[in-house]
């Protein structure tokens, strides 16, 4: 139903709901420069791909009164979910970049940071929940516990972020909450239990049962603006009463004082429960479990409530900063959160964004109080910026403040700093907090502009993006002459590049990035070349005579040059040209056009013309020893062997093998812990193209793997003929039939 439809039905309802809202948000600048610490929540939205989490914060955002109306994420509407600014975004219907917003919420002020479900944009999630005090899990009542939930809530547990649980989509088919508690007890491994439980489900979801106060609660209106408050129906009584048991058999397996009242057999009032509740969701001993769907509207009220209740303040939570003096150990500091501003203000950057005013800075402040004017700095850098300007977020709108306290979410101008540094306003204070951890990539591509005229803006997007995703990483390869990206996901990638085509007008084109081979030899080759030339005027002239051999394995990414002559038949000032040409010569081999490696050059002896030799002749000796070598040596190619690390739950540990076995991989070692196991292997970097996406459907996304260089081995004989065919035809060299070789 439409606002506009509901004005006209329910007008005096509609008319003072957008009113209020209004009159909150008029004088919601004064109330958050002077909100007290108590008065304040940082919460993250966090979940699985397409669990309703920008959904969740669009309702959140209508009943707060910060919107006046409601989008749907998908942009049926052409407008589209608030939260989602990127056009992006919009069209594909996904959360790409984590965005920020503040709210009013029975006079508590809200940072709310909405993050991505992807496990290719995980960065976003990991810096939101850095600076976050609490946080929201989402969790879809068919699809249950999934991937990117185990991922968000390992992120959870490294930084020790308290949340609620919110079993959302009650109204699509096949809704089971009862099932997602059991997911998360068994995947998760939380002290879960209901604190609400749902009034029918599917197209029979008709409201919620609050099991603390023990009410009924119905959200009457299309637009869940009333929350009616009525008796529990008569055929729940028996389930709540069973289920309100549960919840406190939990909490007083966590909670003192409730387990003191359980073993007298007292019945808990709803204070004694929600105290008990807070306490032990602080902790993190136990996950207080909420019903909802945010799509139809109902549940998110009680939502609201529940993050002020049992979400802790920023006053509650303890940060850390370091004080590192050079010689000595890093001391540990407790930052005050106090917004009395008595002590020097500590920030921290975590996340850079390039907008229209320049570049953007998401700053958390742990201590003290940011004035406009106020200058800072950067104690990584020790560089000093004088602050003009200051904001607050709304998705991509931002409003000015002249002052931010401790547990303010804000941003900046104009500040240049990488994500992670902290910011301080006293440069005697050698503070720094601990900085946010960055996944290494695991997919890389070659790209290029498709048009070489677009190379600037090229360099512009790289240089900015870069710079905003620290898992989005350039470089060029000199051994294959090719320019890679690397990333979390194919996903990952093919956005940077639909990006770089609208925002920066530079079509690029990605593919699959070349593998760097090397060629060596398989025993010593001597050698013995004159290199001899006579056409009028001074000729050219110079005789090698040598080893070239192999190198042990250890060594074989390297090449060597010695001079092993006795006497003067290769005079010194022409040794330097012998070992250029030597050089020039390992750039590119006869064999498959890749570098020579592992190989060393003893120049043994020679011969020299007193008018005709020179550098350039003997440079020339050099190139045609190695040719002469090429033909009456034994060589093959190599090719870099990874080290691979697999991660995935038990089930899936005998496909996992499989794959890295088709792979060619060797197993060198594995381990389990808690119902997962990892996998150590070797594999060929030729053979691991593609091994993302492979070990995602395989393992319902739970798969994650991480790979580094190992060493460089002989590739298998049908690679190497492949190789040398490839490099021949390229040449076009005719290249002999087996078939014919046979016959002759």
């Amino acid at each position: 139903m439409t606002i506009s439809c509901l004005l006209r039905i329910r007008p005096a309802l509609a008319k003072s709901f957008f009113e209020n809202g209004q009159r909150a948000f008029a004088s919601h600048a004064a109330f958050a420069e002077h909100a007290k610490l108590e008065r304040i929540r940082n919460i993250g939205i966090s979940a699985h791909i397409d669990s309703g989490k920008t959904t969740l914060t669009e309702r959140i955002l209508f009943y707060t009164g910060r919107i006046k109306e409601m989008h749907e994420v998908k942009g049926k509407d052409n407008v589209g979910a608030t939260m989602d600014s990127m056009e992006l975004e919009r069209q594909r219907g996904i959360t790409i970049q984590s965005a920020a917003t503040y709210t009013v919420w029975k006079d508590h002020n809200i940072n709310i940071i909405d993050t991505p479900g992807h496990v290719d944009f995980t960065v976003e999630v990991e810096r939101a929940l850095r600076v976050l005090d609490g946080a929201v899990l989402v969790l879809c009542s068919v699809g249950g516990v999934q991937s990117q939930t185990l991922t968000v809530n390992r992120q959870m547990k490294r930084y020790n972020v308290p949340c609620l649980a919110f079993i959302n989509k009650l109204d699509r088919m096949g809704a089971n909450p009862y099932r997602v508690l059991g997911q998360m007890k068994s995947k998760l491994n939380h002290n879960a239990a209901f604190i609400q439980l749902p009034i029918g489900v599917e197209s029979n979801c008709k409201g919620i049962v609050d099991l603390v106060k023990q009410k009924a609660l119905y959200f009457d209106d299309q637009l869940g603006l009333t929350v009616r408050e009525d008796e529990i129906p008569q055929d729940m009584r028996t389930e709540c009463d069973e289920r309100r048991h549960e919840l406190i058999e939990q909490l007083s397996n966590v909670d003192d004082a409730i387990g003191e009242l359980f073993l007298e057999e007292k019945t808990p009032t709803p204070q004694d429960l929600m105290g008990a509740i807070r306490r032990s969701t602080l902790k993190r001993t136990f996950t207080p479990v909420l019903v909802g769907t945010a799509l139809k509207n109902k549940g998110v009220q009680p939502l609201l409530d529940a993050v002020l209740d049992y979400l802790p303040n920023p006053g509650e939570v303890e940060n850390l900063a370091m004080i590192e003096k050079k010689g000595e150990e890093p001391q540990k500091v407790f930052l005050n959160p106090a917004r009395d501003g008595k002590d020097p203000f500590v920030g921290l950057a975590f996340k850079l964004e390039a907008g229209r005013f320049g570049q953007l800075t998401y700053l958390r402040c742990y201590q003290g109080v940011l004035k406009k004017g106020d200058s800072i700095f950067n104690v990584r850098s020790g560089k000093k910026v004088r602050l003009a300007r200051l904001v607050r977020l709304h998705s991509n709108n931002m409003e000015d403040v002249n002052e931010v306290y401790a547990g303010d979410i804000f941003a900046l101008f104009g500040v240049d700093c990488a994500s992670g540094d902290t910011f301080v306003t006293d440069p005697k204070l050698e503070l720094s907090m601990e900085s946010i951890f960055v996944p290494d990539p695991v997919v890389s591509m070659a790209i290029k502009p498709t048009n070489t005229k677009d190379r600037d803006n090229f360099s512009k997007a790289v240089a900015r993006f870069t710079k905003e995703d620290p898992t989005f990483r350039f470089a060029y390869d000199p051994d294959v002459k090719e320019t890679l990206v690397s990333g979390m996901g194919e996903l990952h990638l093919e956005i940077y590049a639909q990006r770089m085509e609208r925002e920066y007008n530079c079509p690029v084109t990605l593919g699959k990035p070349k593998v760097a081979f090397r060629e060596t030899l398989v025993a010593p080759c001597e050698f013995d070349y004159l290199h001899k030339k006579q056409s009028g005027g001074q000729g050219q002239y110079g005789r090698v005579t040598g080893i070239l051999e192999p190198l042990p394995p250890h060594q074989n990414t390297v090449i060597e040059f010695t001079d092993e002559t006795i006497g003067t038949n290769v005079p010194k000032q022409f040794v330097p040209a012998i070992e250029k040409g030597f050089r020039q010569m390992a750039e590119k081999g006869l064999l498959s056009g890749h570098k020579l490696s592992g190989l060393k050059f003893r120049l043994l002896d020679g011969a020299h013309h007193i008018v005709d030799s020179s550098e350039l002749a003997f440079m020339l000796a050099a190139q045609g020893a190695i040719k002469s070598v090429f033909e009456n040596g034994s060589w093959q190619i190599l090719e870099p062997v990874m080290m691979v690390e697999v991660t995935a739950p038990e089930e899936f540990q005998g496909t996992v093998i499989g794959q890295l076995n088709k792979r060619h991989g060797i197993i060198t070692g594995t381990e389990g812990t808690e119902g997962w196991f990892t996998i150590y292997a070797e594999v060929p970097l030729n053979d691991m193209f593609g091994y993302a996406g492979e070990l995602r459907s395989s393992t319902q996304g739970k798969g994650e793997f991480s790979m580094e260089y190992s060493r460089y081995s002989p590739c298998m004989p049908d690679v190497q003929e492949q190789l040398m065919r490839e490099y021949q035809a390229s040449q076009g060299i005719a290249v002999p039939d087996k078939k014919q070789k046979k016959k002759n």
